[in-house]
């Protein structure tokens, strides 16, 4: 393989339509922080703002669907989703995988030793989560309700970039949405995966409840979220919880996995379009 064809492969392992999920939330926290502290409107060409998003991109993707890849090979050759739409990793590319994954995230790690207590603890947090999620002994997402409960590591990025330039205060509804939120997008992410899921013996959220079920409790999510933010996100927040409350009611018309996927298909760019008018509610 050519060193083209292991780049792009390495950025096909990050799963670029995902890299918004860090990347928004990152943009969000700064947005949030020049609110607070009006007399800095250059945060957004901050070098350590810059060197961090730099971060959010291939270096942390990678992190977390490279060590997802590493150890989901089993479950991954049963699973129609992974042929075309993500990406397979035997057991023959692991090594070259995990130099991969070391080589780009060490360099940023000294920098760590610089942030405020309140960025590096999210950082921290970001980190383990992402690796404990997918490898042993933890492997939170062979565990039911720890799984989504782990997907808090979306969340930390937006916390990494609010206490960059200096702890803030914050509304711990702010939280308590973000997390609301990404639990239900780990659990709505899981629904097409529940038939290989189930066939590979590996338990989850959704094959402990079902594909219905699921949806039902995804919704419930979006809704908590929706309401945790109001105060924060003002009139975006009936819109947006408007969305994902739609998407939720046509995957439960759906009604199959297939079905459901077809509807996941798009499932990036709302999240990327919702993340965006986020951004700009908090920056404008």
């Amino acid at each position: 393989m050519s060193l083209w064809d292991s780049a792009l492969w390495l950025i096909r392992v990050s799963r670029p339509r995902f890299w918004t999920y860090v990347l928004g939330p990152f943009a969000v926290g700064l947005a949030a922080h020049r609110t607070l502290t009006p007399t800095s409107p250059g945060i957004f060409a901050n070098p350590t703002a810059l060197l961090w998003a730099l971060y959010f991109t291939l270096p942390a993707n990678l992190l977390i669907y490279g060590v997802n890849d590493i150890f989901d090979y089993e479950t991954d050759v049963l699973n129609a989703k992974k042929r075309g739409y993500e990406a397979v990793v035997p057991p023959d590319d692991r090594k070259k995988l995990w130099a991969a994954i070391l080589l780009t995230n060490l360099p940023f790690m000294p920098f760590a030793l610089y942030l405020p207590t309140g960025a590096w603890l999210a950082l921290f947090g970001f980190a383990s989560l992402a690796f404990w999620y997918s490898a042993p002994p933890i492997r939170a997402k062979a565990r039911p309700f720890i799984d989504a409960a782990f997907n808090f590591l979306y969340v930390c990025p937006g916390f990494i970039a609010y206490f960059l330039l200096g702890a803030k205060p914050f509304d711990i509804s702010v939280l308590l949405a973000g997390w609301a939120w990404v639990m239900a997008m780990q659990l709505y992410s899981a629904v097409p995966d529940i038939t290989a899921d189930s066939e590979s013996g590996i338990r989850t959220t959704a094959t402990v409840l079902g594909l219905r079920n699921s949806l039902w409790l995804c919704l419930a999510l979006y809704l908590a979220a929706a309401l945790l933010s109001a105060r924060a996100t003002q009139f975006l927040s009936l819109p947006l919880g408007a969305i994902y409350l739609t998407l939720m009611l046509l995957s439960l018309r759906a009604g199959t996995e297939d079905g459901v996927m077809r509807l996941y298909r798009r499932f990036p760019l709302i999240n990327a379009l919702c993340g965006m008018a986020l951004f700009f509610r908090a920056a404008l």
